[in-house]
């Protein structure tokens, strides 16, 4: 989950009643649906986040499943014709690329702003960067991985090495996507309003960012 989420979601089928036990706390799901054995598909499992938890987390989850390869291209053809049409789109908007569940919302909620970004840009001299906007601003989303000195350190490295080569760096953690989302929005549309994502000549340096 992109936030704490303590509750344990269960699948009782479509005629099921209830389901209790001590101090349950359960979510139920009455769906209808497959289920083989005890386990719930990962196609159904997925449309459930989208009906119960939204469609960020949703998209997330996606992302996150298609990144480890647990989706067959049939199983997303199943997927999207199981969910509501007007949030098919987000189907068809998923990569297999996105690191973390932070980088999906980030593409997410730029592109509803009517932003787009390339995703995991390699820089010469810097290395893979989760986003580049334009020709020069790079985003990165800082997760669990970039906690502790020794990162601090290699993440405020990679940024003077970008610098060094024109580029600005706006560099957000968890708690800032997830429970600080206005400032990091107004930080890049501050940053597009004043140009910085565009180079001087007004196009990438091809030489500087080699795409892979």
């Amino acid at each position: 989950m992109l936030d704490s989420e303590e509750a344990v979601h269960v699948w009782l089928g479509p005629n099921a009643r209830a389901h209790r036990h001590p101090n349950c706390t359960c979510r139920a799901h009455r769906d209808r649906g497959r289920a083989s054995g005890w386990r719930v598909s990962l196609t159904h499992s997925l449309a459930q986040v989208l009906g119960c938890l939204g469609e960020e987390s949703f998209f997330a989850a996606l992302e996150s499943a298609l990144r480890k390869h647990l989706l067959t291209r049939s199983e997303l053809v199943e997927l999207r014709r199981s969910i509501p049409a007007a949030h098919r789109w987000l189907v068809d908007f998923a990569r297999r690329d996105a690191d973390s569940g932070l980088e999906s919302l980030i593409r997410l909620r730029l592109h509803r702003l009517g932003i787009a970004v390339v995703t995991q840009v390699k820089i010469a001299g810097v290395g893979i960067v989760d986003f580049v906007l334009g020709d020069w601003l790079i985003i990165e989303a800082d997760g669990d991985t970039h906690s502790g000195e020794d990162n601090r350190h290699r993440d405020l490295t990679r940024d003077a090495r970008a610098a060094a080569l024109g580029f600005v760096t706006l560099r957000f953690d968890y708690a800032q996507i997830i429970h600080d989302w206005e400032t990091v929005e107004a930080a890049i549309l501050g940053a597009i309003a004043n140009d910085l994502h565009r180079s001087p000549a007004g196009l990438r340096r091809e030489a500087s960012i080699p795409l892979t």
